[in-house]
């Protein structure tokens, strides 16, 4: 599998990387297993978690993700498996995730306690690259950056990068970075697919004028572009199936990735799929990794057939013919997520 270099850092990562949320939840450990063993067997080096995982997000079974994934790196050489995580965002926003009982922050004290709590878990003594899950625009961005520095320091941490930012907090963060003389995101994981191209309006650009690189989450745009949901009786163990029985947040979810607009997209791009003879999966995951922004594709499965779907894309180039046939139907039906 070929490798890309994340951000301006000394570290290259696998095209296609393994995520990680459902395990715990959707996937026991033993599935878990098989599915990481095919990833690591198939040259996926690049492994991503969070201290929040599983999803959906649960008191009852918080922090297992990364107690599974550090079970199974106990089976491999530390150093051929790339592995990141993250820290909670506030919890005073959208969402209130179920550790430190819901009162995170990306201050320093919070970053302290969730990283030594990773690193427990995990059963290791570095993190390749520690993300911040989600921000806080309001928070000062000096705070967290003088905290993760501090890490780096400490040898806890290679790298550091942010997931679910916004234009104007990258570029803050890289102020403040810069003029503070401190460690910088060198990566940003945000959603991104072909029913979700908003990343492609601005964040893009600053991606490759600053060298950050993009690790797309949801490049099936959570099972919505595998096309099972455009069935007539869609599986009851699906996803979204499942959300639309659970709160207010995972109904909301559901309704952004599937609605009309996604579904009329997606039945357009399982014909582009059929004309080259390839599933929507394995077509979608290959459009993701041919933009030069992104670094590592994140796919996720919750077995190890559907994670062979996403692993044929590795040798998968989409010409230009279908490249353009994609953008026209994004130009048919712009922002299906909204």
């Amino acid at each position: 599998m070929k490798k890309r270099r994340l951000g301006k850092t000394g570290m290259v990562v696998s095209e296609i990387g393994m995520g990680t949320m459902t395990f715990g939840s959707s996937a026991d450990e033993v599935t878990s297993f098989k599915i990481m063993d095919k990833a690591y067997d198939s040259g996926i080096d690049f492994y991503d978690t969070a201290e929040v995982y599983p999803v959906p997000p649960d008191a009852k079974y918080v922090n297992k993700t990364e107690e599974i994934v550090g079970k199974w790196l106990k089976t491999k050489h530390r150093d051929s498996v790339i592995i990141a995580t993250k820290v909670c965002g506030p919890g005073h926003g959208w969402f209130s995730p179920p550790v430190r009982s819901g009162k995170t922050a990306l201050d320093r004290h919070n970053i302290v306690q969730a990283i030594d709590g990773s690193l427990k878990r995990l059963g290791t003594d570095y993190i390749d690259l520690y993300q911040t899950h989600w921000p806080d625009p309001d928070m000062n961005y000096e705070e967290t950056l003088y905290a993760l520095s501090e890490l780096v320091a400490s040898g806890k941490v290679r790298y550091v990068g942010c997931s679910n930012e916004a234009p104007w907090g990258l570029m803050k963060s890289l102020w403040a970075s810069e003029k503070n003389r401190l460690v910088r995101y060198e990566s940003i994981q945000n959603n991104f697919s072909m029913l979700n191209r908003r990343f492609e309006d601005s964040l893009a650009e600053i991606c490759k004028k600053e060298n950050i690189s993009l690790l797309p989450y949801s490049p099936i745009a959570g099972g919505v572009l595998s096309g099972k949901y455009n069935s007539e009786k869609p599986p009851e163990n699906a996803r979204f199936s499942r959300y639309l029985k659970l709160g207010d947040r995972q109904k909301k979810m559901t309704n952004r990735f599937l609605n009309d607009l996604t579904l009329k997209a997606t039945a357009e791009f399982l014909k582009i799929a059929k004309e080259i003879n390839m599933s929507l999966t394995t077509m979608s995951v290959a459009w993701s990794k041919q933009h030069d922004f992104v670094a590592s594709t994140l796919i996720g499965a919750n077995t190890v057939e559907q994670l062979e779907e996403s692993l044929k894309a590795n040798d998968v180039k989409l010409n230009e013919e279908t490249l353009n046939k994609i953008n026209e139907v994004s130009k048919l039906i712009p922002y299906p997520m909204g």
